[in-house]
């Protein structure tokens, strides 16, 4: 019973997107941290990818028994992080690029931080719920 509130309609989802966002927030910023380092190559992981995965991952729940319940399956490709070869290399052969990582962090924080809201307004629902009021 516990188990099908925390499995069925959004919980999931916002579970999983911020996994992804946490996971790509220490690549970010470790990138960050290496901008000086000769050889650096930084590393991302593609949204569009996770993006994909996920709406895969739903679509397949919905096609299964309970279109609302149960758990993610999400590719593990779409989670895997890569590294970046688009920019120059300097002359320490580091392509790094600043303003790009900063975007991208933005960007990934705006995402982590909705996630945290729609999963607290989810619990502020159940708690709701569970004190019988409205």
């Amino acid at each position: 019973m516990i188990d099908g509130l925390f499995n069925s309609g959004s919980m999931p989802v916002l579970e999983k997107l911020l996994a992804f966002t946490d996971a790509r927030h220490k690549l970010l910023t470790e990138n960050i941290a290496n901008l000086n380092t000769p050889n650096y190559l930084p590393a991302d992981m593609d949204p569009r990818k996770f993006q994909a995965a996920l709406r895969k991952a739903i679509e397949q729940r919905r096609r299964g028994d309970s279109p609302h319940h149960g758990p993610l399956n999400i590719d593990k490709d779409a989670l895997r992080s890569e590294t970046r070869n688009q920019n120059i290399l300097f002359h320490d052969r580091n392509n790094r690029d600043l303003e790009r990582i900063m975007q991208d962090l933005a960007e990934n924080t705006l995402a982590h931080r909705t996630g945290i809201e729609l999963l607290k307004n989810q619990f502020e629902m159940l708690k709701i719920a569970i004190r019988e009021r409205v």
